[in-house]
């Protein structure tokens, strides 16, 4: 996710009057082809001082492109924290502890997730589980999200290894907005097309009244799930016995590559011998051969 910034050369500013910092961030923003009105006055060094602290507390690796994303999206942060500038704003988190450093990282992450998204990845699973039917099975999920793929997996196993499951599945994100939304479990029916018939009677509830249009997953498939925060880039990770798969799918494409081999080699550490990593369709780690080897469209076996 790198980009390269091209310079532009500014057009020689004619006014004698001396300008006011708004004023020469407005025509900045307007010079580098962004939007001139702004809430908030919004500078290159703001940009940079938060692709910064976002790669130090999350790894993500924001590219310069990001600039409009990031203003919107941290403008919402100024104004619940009564900020008047993102100067000011990012002062006053550099200097603090608390809290709000939890709501910048919600604010920075994407979140883009659907139930079975990218299927083959639970026909795999599938199969796998069918090599042990009467488990037990221990299953990560490290990009929870609203929860859509957590609750994919532990459907997935559910039908599998039917009648009785022993199942871990740990699911988590360090996003704590969309965390609470998994922990919820509740949906819109329109966000469910993807599901059969069958899996909507087993595994939801539909709404009523007020809740009409709605459904919340049964607690058969919430108590097979244990939802927590992990930073994925922290060496913190709360795990005490091995994971016999981990999905980890479209994340690492916001680290770097040295980000990205960090994370991969404390995924080697959680694995079992010969456990599987599904990753994202856009993600490649051919160049972590010593950590593992690819065994089916971005599935990957532990090895060593």
């Amino acid at each position: 996710m790198h980009a390269h910034r091209q310079a532009i050369a500014a057009p020689p500013i004619r006014h004698a009057h001396v300008r006011s910092a708004a004023q020469h961030a407005a025509t900045t923003n307007a010079v580098h082809g962004e939007v001139e009105a702004r809430e908030f006055a919004w500078t290159h060094s703001d940009f940079s001082r938060v692709q910064a602290l976002i790669y130090q507390r999350a790894g993500i690796n924001l590219h310069d492109g990001k600039h409009a994303m990031v203003y919107s999206r941290l403008s919402r942060r100024l104004r619940e924290t009564g900020h008047t500038s993102f100067h000011d704003y990012l002062g006053w988190l550099e200097g603090s502890d608390g809290p709000e450093w939890q709501e910048f990282v919600n604010a920075l992450t994407t979140n883009l997730t659907a139930f079975f998204r990218e299927p083959h990845h639970f026909e795999v699973l599938a199969q796998l589980l069918r090599t042990r039917p009467h488990g037990p099975w221990s299953i990560w999920c490290s990009a929870a999200s609203t929860g859509e793929e957590p609750y994919s997996i532990a459907m997935t196993a559910l039908e599998t290894l039917q009648p009785r499951v022993q199942l871990k599945l740990a699911a988590s994100d360090i996003d704590s907005n969309v965390l609470a939304t998994a922990a919820r479990g509740v949906y819109r029916l329109d966000g469910l097309k993807g599901l059969s018939q069958a899996q909507l009677q087993r595994f939801f509830q539909r709404g009523k009244g007020d809740n009409a249009g709605m459904a919340r997953v049964r607690p058969e498939l919430r108590q097979a799930i244990d939802f927590l925060s992990v930073n994925l880039i922290r060496d913190d990770w709360p795990f005490r016995e091995p994971f016999d798969a981990v999905f980890c799918r479209n994340v690492m494409i916001y680290f770097d590559d040295a980000t990205q081999r960090r994370v991969l080699e404390r995924m080697h550490r959680v694995l079992k011998p010969g456990g599987m990593l599904f990753v994202g369709h856009a993600e490649n780690f051919s160049d972590a051969r010593d950590l593992f080897a690819l065994r089916g469209k971005t599935v990957y076996e532990r090895v060593g």
